[in-house]
């Protein structure tokens, strides 16, 4: 274990230790990822220091709600820990401004973008959030009960896709041999609870399927509008709940789903890739995240065009450099 791995435990510890009020942030729009990592490390916390008031902050996000509760952000923040788990930039964490509390910790797996927080540990070689949590606990003297185990294994496994990303290494399955050892947890449970859903999803990822464009440089992108949502009865957060399962498609290499958010007045758009190299795109265009998984908001569907011109120019540089 490198040196800076055994300091920044313990500063993380040492932080815990110390504050009695903790406030912990995520991103916007929150995914498995997000909410097991924050909750998770909420669970830790009052499981190892039961005196603590720890609060998870932030939008809720109905399909996830079995996660865990949200809290609503306290009003006395004077000395207050804040923990932002799974955002690499002080505008998409939700709830809270890290910049104007001095006592923080951001714990992220993306690619750095700003020091937004005192204490900052960024891996972007983790497969997630919830695995450096798992790490954090794991190589510290905080002992991890089932509850904690299952909001982390939850968030773990939907960022990997079942360990099936690129992302998933060695460490990803040791640190899992390890939990699975020390809680016992019911993985098949959880994995009906992440992946069961109603039949009106199946068939709201059936017109998605039959909806695709796909460019010539093996780009497929579908610009979902408000309507269709309601035809399908299903939200704006669904399609990008979806984009996994359009993995393993031949004919694309960068997949886009670009849905309406009547509520936000703006699209919020999804990309993942099987080759070429996305974030800087998704970067470019106001967004960001990893190499193969990244997103944005865009306003117009001129904005989501050009997104996508930009798209099949790197696609079609990978094409000729790699097949």
């Amino acid at each position: 274990m490198s040196l800076f791995k055994q300091n920044i435990y313990k500063q993380i510890y040492k932080k815990i230790k110390l504050a009695n009020t903790i406030i912990i942030a995520r991103h916007v729009g929150p995914d498995p990822d997000a909410l097991g990592s924050s909750l998770g490390l909420k669970q830790l916390i009052i499981d190892n220091f039961p005196n603590k008031k720890v609060y998870v902050i932030g939008s809720p996000a109905a399909k996830f709600k079995y996660i865990g509760e949200l809290d609503k952000l306290p009003e006395n923040l004077d000395r207050a820990l804040l923990i932002v788990t799974d955002t690499p930039d002080h505008r998409r964490v939700d709830g809270i401004d890290p910049r104007k509390i001095k006592n923080s910790i951001k714990i992220d797996h993306h690619p750095y973008v700003e020091t937004m927080c005192e204490l900052e540990w960024i891996d972007d070689k983790s497969s997630s959030a919830s695995q450096m949590v798992l790490e954090f606990a794991l190589n510290t003297k905080l002992k991890i009960t089932k509850s904690s185990a299952e909001k982390l294994y939850i968030g773990l496994i939907a960022d990997t896709n079942r360990f099936m990303f690129s992302y998933t290494n060695a460490k990803t399955f040791a640190l899992v041999s390890l939990l699975l050892k020390k809680t016992n947890i019911d993985i098949t449970k959880i994995y009906d609870e992440l992946y069961l859903r109603p039949y009106k999803d199946i068939k709201f990822q059936g017109y998605m399927s039959m909806n695709y464009q796909i460019t010539e440089d093996k780009v497929g992108y579908l610009i979902i509008h408000d309507e269709t949502l309601k035809e399908y009865n299903v939200d704006a957060a669904t399609p990008g709940n979806m984009i996994n399962s359009f993995n393993h498609i031949n004919e694309m290499l960068v997949w886009v789903t670009a849905t309406e958010d009547k509520e936000l007045g703006s699209f919020r758009v999804s990309i993942r890739s099987r080759g070429p190299i996305i974030n800087e795109v998704a970067t470019k265009h106001g967004g960001g995240g990893h190499m193969f998984a990244s997103g944005t908001r865009l306003k117009t569907e001129e904005e989501i065009q050009s997104l996508i011109n930009d798209l099949n120019e790197v696609s079609q540089k990978y094409i000729q450099k790699n097949l």
